[in-house]
């Protein structure tokens, strides 16, 4: 990725230097790719040695995987001091909050989310299960049906399916412009809200 920079070495707890480490990959590779950037791309990037990088990650594609599983995986912060109000209004705020995430590592996002990942890398995909997962928790969580019972795994399954929707639709929202981000806010909120409201209650029944 061009000449590298001489190292700039600034003094730092070992927690936030592996952020700042993981904050700089997660820009080069979705500026790039796995295969154009270089540890020490990175390292030259965030003024570490590369040495520490392997220290930090074990190598690149470590590193790698955790920017993807970063990613892709929805930030406990999403659903995190939800007010105790109306599910809709707590999905809501959760899917406004995904959504400046999304935003704010627009190239990212793309880049892990890109068909090119899929069904091609084992380990990538094993992220992708365990992120729909996460997703369906917060989901279920926001919208106040985290101690469901009966139904559970179809309405967990009708919650993950919808995740592969809302996957796309970012795409549409971030690539095609099709969709503003308020469209998709919209359409993400009363999909969903249909969904554990009219469509599993009426599976549930059958």
């Amino acid at each position: 990725m061009g000449a590298h920079r001489e190292v700039r070495r600034r003094r730092m707890e070992p927690d936030a230097r592996r952020s700042e480490i993981l904050s700089v990959a997660r820009r080069l590779f979705g500026a790039g790719s796995y295969s154009t950037v270089s540890t020490s791309d990175i390292a030259a990037e965030a003024g570490v040695a590369r040495a520490l990088i392997n220290h930090y990650f074990g190598s690149k594609r470590q590193l790698y995987l955790e920017v993807v599983r970063q990613m892709v995986v929805v930030p406990e912060s999403v659903s995190q001091r939800l007010p105790p109000t109306t599910a809709e209004e707590r999905l809501s705020i959760c899917l406004d909050r995904w959504l400046d995430v999304v935003e704010r590592n627009r190239e990212m996002w793309l880049s892990a989310i890109g068909p090119e990942v899929f069904g091609h890398d084992p380990e990538i995909d094993q992220i992708m299960l365990e992120s729909d997962e996460i997703a369906t928790d917060r989901v279920l969580e926001a919208a106040m049906l985290a101690d469901v019972t009966e139904g559970r795994e179809k309405l967990r399954a009708m919650v993950r399916a919808h995740g592969s929707m809302l996957r796309a639709a970012s795409r549409e929202w971030l690539v095609r412009g099709t969709l503003s981000r308020s469209d998709l806010h919209v359409m993400l909120t009363r999909t969903v809200l249909h969904l554990v409201n009219s469509v599993f209650p009426a599976v549930r029944e059958d």
